[in-house]
């Protein structure tokens, strides 16, 4: 059956409708009627740029491709798609614009001009302005020197190939970059390691003689220490020492190959200008390798060779692995608590964060060594996850989103601490951490972690729960680094608060580990009854008093928004208090009375709105009340008497206005409140905020997210007026993390293709001409919000495993499918195939106790 599920896809019905009755479901502007009648796959949708996605990036849209390589909190490189290096962090910071003189060449021996380094061409965006002052490509760059002509590049994540071609000489390359990931097994997928696989074809007619070499500038130098090459075997080290007073600056970078014959140099030519990269081009040129023993310190780069021979026609793989390790830094973030501060000033390891891996290796030779040894074992596994994920038939939009994304988690946003706890940035800055803390309403909408690496996950409820709660249930919404007890000095945010309470119950659900459940479920009730008596002082239902939420605003008075979330709270209280045999009933009489106001006051027919609010409360005056940014100058003072505090939305179109609705449903809960109203809102967020081009659209916040002939998805607007003089900041812009979420909730509640328009637009913007496909970017560069596109594989599909009962759960929005499914246990695919369910299950176990349907009972086939 499997090699016929892209045919069969082609002809059946979707969610109940035939291809005919329906092909506007299946295909956007690029098919026609021609398509439909040839049997067409859904699969081969195209961008409006004519690029198909889920498909190779060439030509123009080669253009701005960095792919990471590395581990979860190790630190990353990125494979660019004309197969440079490039975004080199490796210590534990971003360093965005770090590409060092780090290349492959090839030469074929006895042809003039037959030495290419193995890339296509430099991108023309590099040649002006590329963070170089002007001075033409200084220190040491190789843009100078030949390259093949031509590039392309396909991820099939977290593997990244390249195809090369040059006709002038007798040789095609191609480039397959990886690090290890396989679901479930967080210690692989956090190794500071990464590889280069390089294979050659002869494509001339008579046998002929290569030098294969690896090259590298020691980018790991570091001022006032001493910085040295030292060797590995058939390999070197790129080094700089600690200090007593620096030890941070201690770092090791590994290059080797298990290539036989291999030479190495691990110095090159010592001397002024150009002369390093000079001369080992020179012999790079002559196809004549020399060995170089190290020097004590000061080598300014070196090289390993491996000479091979093929005749016509002839492959040869040439693997270069790479390893790095760095395990000390300066870097801390927060504040602690003052009652803990005398415990963590006598614990070192409290003062400063040192990465995961560091408590697994004491040298990089020994972190070389465990790559080298299990290479093979971690390629087959990451291979298996990888052909696993791909073999869908869901929408080429929706893998490449999903599987795009994913990079974030090879990226400087996300890191590991020495005890293998979870602790994330919101993205990256270019030289920095873009807001710390493993912030609580950002990560809300991140849903990938928490179904492939759920312990990692969990790591990060019991932080918010302990470290960064207090006895009063106030959570600070960014955690301390390293994870210490926090200084409880600002509000509690109320959308990340309450969506942890629900993200408890999805991490119990994912697990089936009800004695997890009852560890947590105390601090989880002091949480709720907390946000209940700040914003909820009345037991109204609803939050009503000012919320500090993720557009860095408070919002005064009752929104649909805040009240979404405070729903879904209850309802997991609810659910889990069931479960422990507590008692609930004053949350459930809570949830009765806050879905009755949802779905009259705070509904206006077709979308839910805020009734904005300043007076009457239990807050103080907007003008005397704890804020972030928000100034009350005099012209402020006349905005506040008119329409009230700054930065609301009023009887705004909110993208995110029933987001609380969407945690129920990724959390394993139902709807909190009608589930009709909730569909109306998304419809009309589809209808109001959904903009093909953006030409006619004022933005005066921040614009490159979306601009021009851009397509996206507005966070907010007023299409029955009513806009603000300033409403909430942010408000104009167009941020992907929220694009998928509503997409995904589209999906969920049947609207298949208005949640495809959101996706394709988001995916049009970053296809590789403007924008990196790699890096969808907020505030800063791979922003964690953009992993909410991993909830569109349940949201189509309706599959989900709940571990505590063993059930299967199917819902299928696109008729047959087969779709990925990541459990705690194991990982596989899930299937559909007229109403009847299959599972395949390819590495660990899913125990299935019972199937669900649609809601039916049903068994697997």
């Amino acid at each position: 059956m499997k090699n016929n599920r892209r045919s069969f896809l082609r002809n059946v019905a979707i969610g109940g409708i035939g291809v005919a009755a329906a092909p506007s479901l299946l295909f956007n502007g690029s098919a026609n009627a021609a398509e439909v009648a040839a049997g067409k796959s859904v699969l081969q949708r195209k961008s409006k740029s004519g690029r198909a996605y889920n498909s190779a990036y060439s030509g123009e849209f080669n253009n701005r491709i960095a792919f990471p390589i590395g581990g979860i909190g190790a630190g990353m490189l990125a494979l660019e798609g004309t197969g440079s290096i490039s975004h080199v962090s490796v210590r534990h910071n971003p360093e965005m614009f770090n590409e060092p003189a780090m290349f492959a060449a090839i030469s074929v021996k006895g042809h003039k001009d037959g030495a290419r380094v193995v890339e296509g061409m430099v991108p023309e965006w590099k040649k002006f302005g590329a963070r170089d002052s002007g001075l033409g490509g200084t220190g040491g760059a190789t843009w100078g020197l030949p390259r093949f002509e031509r590039a392309s590049f396909q991820a099939r994540f977290p593997f990244g190939e390249i195809a090369l071609e040059d006709g002038s000489i007798p040789v095609k390359a191609s480039i397959k970059g990886w690090s290890p990931f396989v679901p479930n097994d967080e210690d692989s997928a956090s190794l500071p390691v990464g590889a280069l696989e390089y294979t050659f074809t002869n494509t001339g007619s008579k046998t002929e003689e290569y030098l294969f070499s690896y090259n590298s500038r020691n980018f790991m130098w570091q001022p006032d220490t001493r910085n040295y090459i030292s060797g590995i075997n058939n390999g070197f080290v790129l080094a700089a020492e600690g200090t007593k007073n620096d030890p941070h600056k201690k770092g090791e970078f590994a290059i080797f190959t298990d290539a036989e014959q291999a030479v190495v140099n691990h110095c090159w030519f010592r001397g002024g200008w150009f002369d390093g990269l000079t001369m080992i081009w020179n012999t790079i040129s002559e196809a004549e390798p020399k060995a170089v023993p190290p020097v004590e310190k000061d080598a300014p780069g070196a090289s390993l060779f491996v000479p091979f021979t093929l005749k016509p026609g002839q492959q040869k793989t040439i693997r270069v692995m790479m390893a790095w390790y760095v395990p000390s830094t300066k870097l801390r973030m927060g504040v602690v608590n003052p009652d803990d501060q005398a415990r963590v000033d006598k614990d070192p390891a409290l003062q400063y964060y040192r990465p995961w891996y560091s408590s697994q290796f004491k040298t990089v030779q020994e972190a070389a060594d465990f790559w080298k040894k299990n290479y093979t074992s971690l390629y087959k596994k990451t291979r298996l996850f990888t052909d696993t994920f791909y073999d869908t038939t869901l929408p080429d939009e929706v893998t490449e989103a999903v599987a795009a994304n994913l990079t974030i988690l090879k990226s400087p946003t996300v890191m590991r601490q020495y005890d293998g706890r979870f602790w994330c940035w919101e993205g990256c800055g270019d030289t920095w951490g873009s807001c710390h803390g493993s912030c609580t309403h950002v990560w809300n909408y991140a849903q990938a972690v928490s179904h492939l690496f759920p312990r990692l996950e969990r790591s990060l409820r019991e932080t918010e729960f302990n470290e960064s709660q207090n006895a009063e249930g106030h959570q600070m919404f960014r955690s301390n680094l390293p994870i210490t007890p926090v200084k409880h000095d600002f509000h509690a945010a109320a959308d990340g608060q309450l969506g942890g309470i629900m993200k408890v119950h999805r991490e119990w659900r994912i697990s089936g580990d009800t004695a997890w459940l009852k560890t947590m479920y105390p601090k989880v009730k002091q949480s709720f009854d907390y946000c209940s008596k700040t914003w909820d002082p009345k037991g109204k239902g609803f939050v009503e008093e000012p919320h500090h939420n993720t557009y860095d605003i408070e919002f005064w008075g009752p929104t649909g928004f805040a009240t979404s979330f405070y729903l879904g709270a209850a309802q997991a209280l609810v659910a889990m208090g069931k479960a422990l045999r507590a008692d609930v009933k004053k949350y459930e009489t809570l949830l009765a009375k806050g879905r009755s106001y949802m779905e009259t006051d705070l509904y206006d027919g077709e979308y839910f709105i805020q009734k904005i609010q300043w007076k009457g409360l239990e807050a103080p005056d907007p003008t005397k009340a704890q804020s972030f940014h928000t100034q009350y100058t005099p012209e402020a003072l006349e905005v506040l008497q008119q329409e009230g505090p700054k930065y609301q939305y009023g009887t705004g179109c909110l993208s995110d206005g029933v987001m609380g609705a969407w945690m129920s449903r990724v959390c394993g809960l139902k709807d909190p409140f009608d589930s009709e109203k909730i569909k109306s809102h998304l419809v009309a967020v589809h209808k109001h905020n959904y903009k093909p081009d953006l030409r006619e659209h004022a933005n005066p916040q921040r614009p490159t997210f979306a601009i021009g002939e851009d397509g996206g998805l507005l966070l907010c607007s007023w299409p029955k007026g009513g806009m603000l003089s300033l409403p909430f900041v942010y408000s104009n812009e167009v941020w992907t993390g929220i694009e998928y979420q509503v997409a995904s909730h589209l999906m969920l509640l049947g609207e298949v293709e208005k949640g495809l328009d959101i996706v394709r637009a988001c995916r049009d913007r970053y296809d590789g001409r403007v924008r990196n496909p790699y890096n969808e970017y907020e505030c800063g560069h791979w922003y964690a919000r953009a992993l909410s596109s991993y909830a569109m594989l349940e949201a189509l599909t309706g599959a989900r495993y709940d571990a505590v009962d063993k059930t299967l759960h199917i819902d299928s929005k696109v008729g047959n499918f087969t779709s990925f499914l990541a459990t705690s246990t194991g990982f596989g695919t899930v299937s559909l195939e007229n109403g009847k369910p299959s599972l395949k299950v390819v590495h660990g176990t899913i125990p299935v106790k019972k199937v669900m349907v649609g809601g039916q009972t049903a068994r697997l086939t």
